[in-house]
Order: C-alpha cells, then sequence, then structure tokens
C-alpha cells in the first residue's frame, strides 16, 4: 500500500486535477483541506525543504493578504514569511503532494506523475480540456 498525502484545496482546479491524477493511479490519498487544517509551523519548514524551494516561492501572490501586507518587499525573512502563511493559509501555494518518492509543489498539476509510486490506470483528461494520459495509462508529452 502506497502512503500519498495531498495538501488540497478544493475550490482550486490544479488542486482537484492533481488528487485526480493519483485517483487515477489507484491509490486514495490522505487529503488535507490546508485553508481548514494547516499545517504545523514543523510541518511546514519540512515541506518547504522536501521540496527543495524556497519559502518565498511557496507563496502564493495573486490573494488577498500578499498585497495588503506587502509581501514582495525584500524586508521580509522566511520565518516571518512561514508566520504570515500560518496566520493566512491562503497565502500556501498548492497542491502539494508528498509520496514515498518525494514532495512537490503540483503546479502544473502534471508534476504529481514525477513521484507518485504507481503507474496511471487509463486515460485522463484535465478540467480544461487537455488530455495529459492515454487510454494505455502513459503521459502524454507535447
Amino acid at each position: 500500500m502506497h502512503s500519498v498525502t495531498i495538501y488540497h484545496n478544493p475550490a482550486c482546479g490544479t488542486s482537484r486535477n492533481t488528487l485526480e491524477l493519483i485517483r487515477n493511479s489507484g491509490i486514495e490519498p490522505t487529503v488535507i483541506h490546508y485553508l481548514d487544517t494547516p499545517p504545523s509551523r514543523e510541518e511546514l519548514i519540512k515541506l518547504i525543504a522536501d521540496m527543495g524551494i524556497t519559502t518565498r516561492a511557496l507563496l502564493r501572490k495573486n490573494v488577498e493578504p500578499y498585497e495588503t501586507l506587502q509581501l514582495n518587499d525584500d524586508q521580509w525573512n522566511d520565518e516571518q514569511l512561514i508566520d504570515f502563511m500560518l496566520k493566512y493559509p491562503i497565502l500556501i501555494n498548492r497542491p502539494i503532494v508528498v509520496t514515498e518518492l518525494g514532495t512537490k509543489l503540483c503546479r502544473p498539476s502534471e508534476v504529481v506523475l514525477d513521484i507518485l509510486p504507481a503507474a496511471q490506470k487509463g486515460t485522463f483528461t484535465k478540467e480544461d480540456g487537455e488530455q495529459v494520459i492515454d487510454a494505455n495509462g502513459k503521459r502524454i508529452i507535447k
């Protein structure tokens, strides 16, 4: 049995597509609705380290708190940015997927294919109509 966790926002198309790609591999992941149940400080720091990205790279820029708090200003250090993400979880970019093969910010949703421990079971078409998996479960490369 494979362990997969997704930090998910059901209102986000990319997050929904990622969740369905996981399920298309036959895996039912642990789904964490991170807006309702944000990660702890320690979990967030570990996720960032495991993804190998900067704290700033995890920030969502197109949401209200980002502009209001002037988070584009370099005055904020990583600890402060993490404080903001914990206080306003909408600032955490998503979806984040954790598997035994790695942890990734899955934007675009097909990034999840790089860390899924099981193959796709069949065709998959994203919500916008883009087919990413063919009938044989193989990734369509464009």
